[in-house]
């Protein structure tokens, strides 16, 4: 095979493209990935690691302001912010470093430069500087990722109007920000900058913060995050925004508020521009590319996973993706992905995770159900670790006892949903979770005790 032929190439190195790559090379096939950033795409470069690296820092800084309650005495506490955003981007190097590592392990082609497609099976591939080159593969797989997106009338200048990823990078805190979005990433950096003392403002048109998580620790997340000093206005719309001020739409009328800066963040749309999609016969409805279980597009060979075929837009959807259309092109025959099983965090304090339906969503679906909460207030590990906010609750079908979603509002939300989601996967009803011993102390207990409420007979509430 000539040096520039593969079984499979890559557009976009992402988590969905630089692990779909992987898996493709440990199947046998001749695989190469084409990036015109650092590899890791935006979750390991400008989004998940970086993100968390800065969340990190506001959690433990949080603990130092709060070290009195620790019997802890300090004087002349400070931060410096420079550093802080500094140990964000060196996490993001190593981790897109690591990927360099990997793809050389697994004997990957790292292509730098934008690749567009450029006739059946062909890849044209132009980076500033360099001639043009051209890759052939049998089958070429789409993962672009995407972007954020703004509203009409709203144009993001990258200095007041910025987007997530120079709010990764803002030389110093802002006295003032207002995000528009209380999605994820608007409730995280809300939390960050406000505990490095911003004054923040959040606006969402939907009527409560994290609109997609259930309605019950939606509505304790906002209190929390009011309780800590946040503005939260909930179902309103912003109208304009410009170097003076902000025209918000509240239920009470309309208000015009001043920020240092405006963070949008109200979601993502797909990067296919310029791309050759039109003249490959390729889909494109709602701002992303269709698909079908295992990523293929309406044109034979070529497919696509990750964010630029749509929603959910999360990391591990698109690393998951990326699996089960390597494993298709191989003849692997994998198992489609259950979209209704995939788990949701939020990385505030407290955190937020989530898998399965909300109470709203099983009512709506004509279930008869059963709800276990348990508040972290009660557990005793939370109460040792003085992280006491929140709970976890669950729901179960009445009729077979099947779990058909969890919720979590607390310190380790992000991490304590992985038992949910393994429990979820096998349909394990409650009597399979609170027959688990868990060990104690740990806040894991809390999941065994709220199955234990839903059926009524948790030992300690």
């Amino acid at each position: 095979m000539p040096e520039r032929e593969y079984d499979v190439a890559v557009i976009g190195g992402g988590p969905g493209g630089y692990v779909a790559a992987i898996r493709a090379s440990q199947l046998g096939l001749k695989t190469a990935v084409i990036e015109r950033d650092r590899l890791g795409g935006i979750c390991l470069n400008w989004g998940c690691i970086p993100t968390k690296a800065l969340l990190k820092n506001a959690e433990v800084f949080q603990h130092f302001k709060n070290a009195e309650e620790w019997g802890i005495s300090l004087q002349g506490l400070k931060f410096d912010f420079p550093s802080i955003i500094k140990r964000s981007r060196d996490v993001a190097l190593r981790n897109s470093k690591g990927v360099e590592y990997l793809f050389k392990k697994n004997k990957i082609e790292y292509v730098q430069g934008f690749g567009r497609l450029s006739g059946k099976g062909q890849i044209e591939v132009t980076k500033e500087g360099k001639p043009k080159e051209i890759f052939s593969a049998r089958h070429i797989i789409l993962a672009t990722g995407a972007r954020a997106r703004t509203l009409p009338g709203i144009t993001i200048d990258s200095k007041r109007i910025i987007t997530s990823s120079e709010a990764m990078t803002l030389s110093e805190v802002p006295k003032s920000m207002l995000i528009i979005g209380a999605g994820p990433i608007g409730v995280e950096f809300a939390y960050f900058y406000n505990t490095f003392g911003s004054h923040v403002t959040l606006v969402e048109m939907m009527p409560a913060v994290l609109p997609l998580e259930d309605r019950e620790i939606s509505k304790l997340l906002q209190s929390n995050l009011v309780k800590a000093g946040i503005a939260v206005l909930t179902g309103s719309r912003v109208e304009s925004a410009n170097d003076e001020s902000v025209l918000v739409s509240t239920p009470e009328g309309k208000k015009e508020l001043k920020a240092d800066v405006v963070l949008m963040a109200v979601g993502v749309q797909g990067n296919f521009e310029n791309m050759g999609l039109e003249a490959a016969g390729i889909k494109v409805e709602k701002s992303w590319i269709q698909v079908d279980d295992f990523g293929r597009t309406s044109s034979p060979g070529i497919y696509a996973i990750g964010d630029v075929a749509g929603p959910p837009w999360l990391a591990h959807v698109a690393s998951r993706e990326g699996i089960v259309c390597a494993e298709a092109i191989a003849g692997k025959n994998p198992r489609p992905i259950d979209y209704d099983n995939i788990p949701g965090c939020t990385y505030c304090q407290p955190q937020v995770a989530s898998i399965g339906m909300t109470e709203e969503k099983a009512l709506a679906q004509g279930y008869q159900i059963k709800v276990g909460r348990f508040p972290f207030s009660a557990s005793g590990k939370a109460r040792a670790t003085n992280q006491t906010e929140g709970l976890v609750k669950l729901i179960f079908d009445a009729k077979y006892g099947e779990l058909l979603g969890a919720h979590i509002l607390g310190s380790e939300a992000t991490e304590m949903i992985a038992e949910l989601g393994v429990a979820k996967t096998l349909e394990s009803t409650a009597a399979g979770i609170y027959g688990t011993i868990h060990a104690h102390p740990t806040l894991s207990e809390a999941i065994m005790e709220a199955a234990e409420n839903a059926y009524g007979h948790a030992i300690h509430i």
